[in-house]
């Protein structure tokens, strides 16, 4: 899904962005190549993004939404980047339950998340036990599928998803 994406984004949260021990300094460094394998096998047309989540604190009156994200309106930055899958890493899981729900209850973005702990049930996709292995284990992934993925294959799953209705059926 990662690939499939027209804005996949990763958002870090600050169990990854404050070098607090030797442990969150190389989830960091791993989350960076992350990112920079994505960029570098993402299509052409694709805009991957990075945005940090470096504390929870309310951003008010307004915030930038294209260099940070609003905890409290993670929706805010989903709609004004069109981000059509996300992954959550690094954040404390009482937050990302918190964003998770907001954007899985206001937006059609694909959420990841990946936890250090049992994983998060709002999220559409969980990695639980997130260690360095697993975050450069998805990056080996990412390049093995370079050109696998069409640009915007997300897109058009979640339209072949809409046109099924409850029971099976497809709408006219």
């Amino acid at each position: 899904m990662f690939l499939g994406g027209t804005v996949p984004t990763i958002f870090p949260g600050p169990l990854v962005l404050w070098a607090w021990n030797e442990k969150a300094k190389k989830k960091a460094k791993a989350i960076k190549f992350l990112y920079e394998t994505l960029k570098e096998c993402a299509p052409r047309e694709a805009k991957p993004m990075l945005i940090p989540m470096p504390d929870y604190r309310p951003k008010y009156p307004k915030i930038n939404p294209e260099v940070e994200i609003n905890p409290n309106h993670p929706n805010l930055t989903i709609w004004h980047n069109k981000i059509d899958v996300c992954m959550f890493v690094g954040v404390h899981c009482h937050q990302a339950n918190l964003s998770l729900k907001i954007i899985r209850g206001g937006t059609n973005c694909y959420t990841i998340a990946m936890c250090a702990q049992a994983g998060h049930e709002d999220a559409c996709l969980s990695f639980r036990d997130a260690s360095v292995e697993k975050i450069m284990h998805l990056a080996e992934w990412v390049k093995k599928l370079k050109d696998a993925v069409p640009f915007g294959a997300l897109k058009k799953h979640v339209a072949a998803l809409e046109k099924k209705d409850h029971a099976g059926g497809t709408r006219n």
